[in-house]
């Protein structure tokens, strides 16, 4: 349980640090090393996200599924 709120939680941080240089973009404040700082952020929090799922998956934490598969009759 204590993963998934884990991977809730780094999710609205990307977004946070997305929406974050999107507004010093358009703000005019274009100090171009907060949106590379920003941007920098967004992507450490992505690969976490991601080791964060493989790892739920290889634990046993997460069980993944597929899309269900149809059978002609």
């Amino acid at each position: 349980m204590i993963i998934k709120i884990l991977i809730i939680l780094a999710m609205f941080a990307i977004l946070y640090t997305l929406f974050r240089s999107l507004y010093f973009l358009v703000t005019g404040k274009q100090d171009s090393k907060k949106i590379a700082n920003s941007l920098g952020w967004r992507i450490g929090l992505s690969i976490m996200l991601f080791v964060l799922i493989i790892i739920g998956i290889f634990a046993g934490w997460i069980e993944p599924h597929g899309l269900p598969t149809v059978t002609q009759p």
